[in-house]
């Protein structure tokens, strides 16, 4: 018995694809055991601050998971087109397909999926992944994939993005990439520091820090806009052609940094206007008040019920006490 379509997920073979990101659900799973850490808990918070405290939270690790998520997803950038072309070199054979491109901070996927996906009896489902990271050789992940015998649309598109295309967009991307992925890594460690900030209870540098959050994710989704240029020479299937646009992460990044960047003005502007509502939102209050009743009751207060004797001048003490000799 197999599973996925006929191929064995343990083992190399054609068309072996695993059915998910890993890493991305590895880092699913770790903010939701979080969550459902700090939710178990969650009926011992006292009930006037249960609701503020759970929103912080979600809004916390929202911000945290999808800082760290959109690093290794490959949907900054998408396009697809439905086309009629060649599917292996040196055949007439003719396949209908879905052809999408998929670019991210650290490389590109290009996605072939036959339309039925059963054709010429073989099973037209392929993602193929060509990194260009530092560190990464773009040029030799082609090489192996003419060597694996990819199908000719799949080899067409990654070929636009190597170094020896004319279209010049190898470096741009791979730049943009690793510029966008430093100042998100960035925006991960200033993140981490105002949750710590906001644990000890010092709302302004929380607050600084979560504006900072906010400029560097923005700065990122800058640099990725700002060096990539539209391609020279278009990616061409007989009469259409294969455009992108932002996809998902980068959108769902940007949503991100204008929250942080939201919340950071938001918790400023409190406390320097309004610092009581501040401490409210932040279960802060109860301890306030427990102040301010200990400095109310020092010994110097007359009024103070721990102190309900009368005080008496130190020069009439000792004249009261004076006896003649």
């Amino acid at each position: 018995m197999t599973l996925w379509n006929g191929s064995y997920p343990f083992y190399p073979g054609a068309n072996a694809r695993f059915p998910f990101d890993t890493t991305r659900a590895v880092i699913v799973a770790v903010f939701l055991s979080v969550l459902a850490t700090f939710i178990v808990i969650l009926p011992g918070i006292p009930a006037r601050g249960r609701l503020c405290w759970f929103l912080r939270l979600v809004l916390g690790l929202f911000m945290g998971a999808v800082i760290l998520n959109v690093q290794f997803t490959r949907d900054w950038e998408t396009g697809w087109v439905q086309a009629n072309t060649s599917y292996k070199s040196f055949s007439a054979a003719q396949v209908s397909a879905d052809i999408g491109l998929h670019i991210g901070l650290a490389g590109l996927n290009v996605t072939l999926r036959g339309n039925p996906v059963r054709q010429i009896n073989e099973t037209i489902n392929y993602n193929e992944h060509f990194p260009w990271s530092f560190g990464a050789d773009y040029d030799l992940s082609y090489s192996q994939g003419l060597q694996k015998g990819l199908p000719s649309p799949i080899l067409y598109v990654a070929e636009k993005f190597s170094r020896q295309s004319p279209c010049a967009v190898h470096g741009q991307y791979r730049i943009a990439g690793h510029y966008a992925s430093a100042m998100l890594w960035l925006a991960f460690c200033t993140w981490l520091i105002s949750i710590l900030l906001f644990s000890m209870s010092i709302l302004l540098y929380g607050g600084q820090m979560l504006l900072l959050t906010a400029t560097l994710i923005l700065f990122s989704l800058l640099f990725f806009s700002t060096m990539r240029n539209t391609l020279k020479c278009p990616i061409q299937f007989g009469p259409v052609s294969l455009r992108t646009d932002y996809g998902e992460s980068f959108w769902l990044t940007l949503a991100t940094g204008l929250l942080c960047l939201l919340l950071g003005l938001g918790i400023i502007i409190l406390n320097s206007l309004q610092p009581q509502k501040l401490k409210l939102i932040f279960s802060l209050d109860k301890g306030s008040e427990e102040e301010q009743w200990d400095k109310s009751c020092l010994p110097a207060e007359p009024s103070c019920s721990a102190q309900d004797g009368r005080m008496v001048p130190l020069g009439e003490l000792c004249h009261g006490t004076d006896t003649q000799l």
